[in-house]
């Protein structure tokens, strides 16, 4: 099948008004906290609040989305006006004495845990990034570079997280290099950044030369540190939702520098190779995770499908459809489309469920936790739809 330039602009329609009219109204701005600043994100399929804690990358994605609608689709003042409270919030509460940022907080920013890696950081970037660009505020730009320039130091090892940490069998995860290419792109596309072009071009040198593996058809999801497969459990294990979410980067930046047909067949590959390992034939949907070798995964949530995999897939099949016109991808793009719409979404209160079984039964009704907020799904509704209205009208 083709999509024709009738349905692109149909789809460009439904992934508009689910944003606008159904996905963000579910999150703001009830999620706004009036009194400590910040976002209460933490809510059931009714929006009813569980739990009033705060995951900092969450603070972080939460402003980076507000701060966005405001750059490129509306300057409605609630907007900033909620930004700017995420923007303060992560400044005032979520940055430790040493510098690193906390993972988890309470509802009045008192410090609960951190975590071994840096993520809090890399969305407090494009979150301080963009507000900037929405707010005019150069001390936020200016943050937003110190803290991108910490992330570099901690992803090249320059600066180091605390050795309790560390793992005896040393390892590298995919991880890294993937969101601090997404990071560097954010961060190039709002204020600027001289650094972004080089330190891009070297993680998605590094994802091809170490996690690409075209002779097995496969994306690892860690390797050793010179790149092989660990042949154990653990190491064998792949995550296709997230290699996808990688590809999509990866095109993106081949849109960027003009079409670099490299890296469109890069993205391409990865997009291939893990919708083969990921895409579940009985019954539809993305498989949390996979085994290199086709044994079995320690995780139990292993043949679960989580909402965040079929927002990266969605976006992933249909750019790889527009840079490519490969009908394979329309196809594949309507499948996951169809899918996640049909069983993740919410009919009666908006947003979408986080947790289905492999069966797509709903496995609990939360919208929103410590790992699910305002970010995957509204991001990807964004990012289709502006994809859409440059490339259909």
């Amino acid at each position: 099948m083709a999509y024709t330039a009738k349905y692109l602009r149909t789809l460009k329609d439904f992934y508009k008004d689910k944003l606008l009219n159904n996905t963000v109204p579910f999150w703001f701005p009830r999620s706004v906290d009036e009194v400590y600043g910040g976002f209460l994100l933490m809510r059931d399929a009714d929006g009813s609040l569980i739990d009033d804690d705060k995951a900092v990358w969450i603070q972080g994605r939460a402003t980076w989305l507000l701060s966005t609608l405001y750059n490129t689709i509306e300057k409605k003042e609630e907007w900033l006006a909620a930004a700017q409270s995420g923007y303060e919030f992560l400044n005032k509460y979520c940055f430790d004495t040493d510098g690193q940022m906390f993972f988890h907080v309470t509802r009045d920013g008192q410090p609960i845990r951190k975590r071994r890696y840096f993520f809090s950081e890399t969305f407090y970037v494009i979150a301080a990034a963009a507000y900037a660009k929405a707010g005019g505020d150069e001390t936020a730009a200016q943050n937003a570079r110190r803290i991108f320039g910490d992330c570099i130091a901690y992803a090249t090892g320059k600066k180091t997280l605390p050795s309790k940490f560390a793992s005896t069998r040393p390892s590298k995860g995919i991880g890294v290099p993937m969101i601090m290419m997404n990071t560097a792109q954010q961060l190039r596309e709002t204020i600027g950044d001289e650094r972004c072009d080089e330190w891009i071009m070297k993680w998605i040198d590094e994802i091809e030369r170490d996690f690409v593996k075209d002779d097995i058809r496969c994306v690892m999801e860690q390797v050793s540190p010179e790149g092989k497969i660990i042949d154990h459990i653990d190491g064998r294990t792949l995550n296709p939702g997230h290699a996808i979410e990688g590809a999509w980067f990866i095109l993106h930046e081949a849109k960027y520098r003009n079409n670099d047909q490299r890296l469109i067949d890069l993205g391409c590959r990865i997009l291939d190779y893990m919708w083969e390992r990921g895409w579940d034939k009985e019954h539809g949907g993305i498989l949390y995770f996979r085994d290199v070798y086709n044994k079995p995964v320690q995780e139990y949530w292993q043949d679960m499908k989580f909402w965040w995999p079929h927002n990266e897939t969605i976006i992933a099949t249909l750019l790889a459809y527009q840079l490519t016109g490969n009908e394979k991808y329309a196809q594949w793009h309507k499948l996951v489309h169809d899918y996640a719409y049909s069983h993740f979404a919410d009919k009666e209160y908006g947003e979408w469920f986080g947790y289905l079984h492999r069966d797509g039964s709903i496995a609990q009704t939360a919208k929103g936790n410590l790992f699910k907020g305002p970010f995957h799904l509204p991001r990807q509704e964004w990012y289709c739809y502006k994809m859409l209205e440059t490339d259909v009208g």
